[in-house]
């Protein structure tokens, strides 16, 4: 997982007029760290309710688009890759909602 946001310094980076939003908005460490968390919870939720011996599977990378900016997304995989995320499913790029 990624570092530990830094508020401290996300709080000084916003006051000498960092942007909040965008490419390197202040926002995208955040984003990152909190999507990593809720996959891998997801996976660990996934593994927990299984009978068969899967077993995790180091990690995947692709870039994800958020409203915010894009960020290097380092999401865990199974062996067996049933792991499905509702996070950010396969063939997406992009955290918006889903209809």
């Amino acid at each position: 997982m990624t570092q530990s946001f830094d508020f401290e310094q996300a709080l000084k980076e916003l006051q000498s007029g960092k942007d909040l939003t965008g490419k390197d908005g202040i926002l995208i460490p955040l984003t990152k760290q909190l999507t990593e968390a809720a996959i891998t919870a997801e996976l660990n939720h996934h593994l927990d309710t299984t009978d068969e011996p899967y077993q995790k599977n180091g990690n995947g990378s692709k870039t994800i688009k958020t409203g915010t900016g894009s960020f290097e997304l380092n999401a865990p995989r199974d062996r067996a890759g049933t792991f499905e995320p509702t996070t950010d499913q396969k063939e997406s790029n992009s955290t918006a909602p889903r209809n």
